[in-house]
């Protein structure tokens, strides 16, 4: 079937326009906005590594970025790691599915698991589209919570630490693509 002249013209058009939109709000879109000013403050001198963008089943999950103070990752000095949410989600099912990780990542003491989910309660706000949450890496001694605005709120215990960080960082991740692109050693 052939389409008319001015019919096959406008699907042109609109596909053209179409294709330009999409390149251009991913090429906007995956720049990383500056951190907080209350991270800046505390943490001088991070400057992001890497950053990448999960995916489930084709949606749009969340950006996430790698915030350093050096050319590359050291997980003993201080860092901070950047989720910006694309979709809604109930703090409680944050906490729940960073306890899901982390079991996955081999820490299986529940004792331990049920008082970080306590404290993963008390800091996860609900989540809307835009909305963002910046975790800090205190060696040694906590790790620190903000949104974009404010203190959201510390857990103050380095095996947590290891634990929350390695969803994203450690060589066991479930999502080994985005770790690669995070620590910049996949372009």
């Amino acid at each position: 079937m052939t389409l008319p002249l001015p019919l096959s013209a406008f699907i042109c058009v609109y596909l053209r326009r179409m294709l330009f939109a999409v390149v251009f709000s991913t090429s906007v879109a995956s720049a990383a906005p500056p951190l907080p000013a209350q991270v800046n403050q505390e943490f001088p001198g991070l400057k992001e590594l890497g950053e990448g963008r999960l995916r489930f089943l084709a949606i749009h999950v969340y950006d996430s970025s790698l915030w350093v103070r050096g050319p590359g990752f050291v997980p003993t000095e201080p860092f901070a790691l950047e989720i910006r949410y694309a979709i809604s989600i109930k703090g409680k099912a944050l906490t729940e599915r960073s306890l899901k990780e982390m079991r996955g990542l081999g820490y299986t003491d529940e004792a331990k698991l049920k008082r970080w989910e306590g404290e993963m309660d008390r800091v996860f706000p609900d989540l809307r589209p835009g909305d963002r949450i910046v975790g800090v890496h205190v060696p040694g001694k906590e790790t620190r919570f903000y949104s974009a605005d404010k203190f959201l709120g510390a857990v103050e215990d380095p095996e947590f630490a290891r634990a929350f960080f390695g969803i994203w960082l450690d060589e066991k991740t479930s999502e080994p693509k985005l770790r690669a692109k995070m620590l910049a050693v996949e372009r």
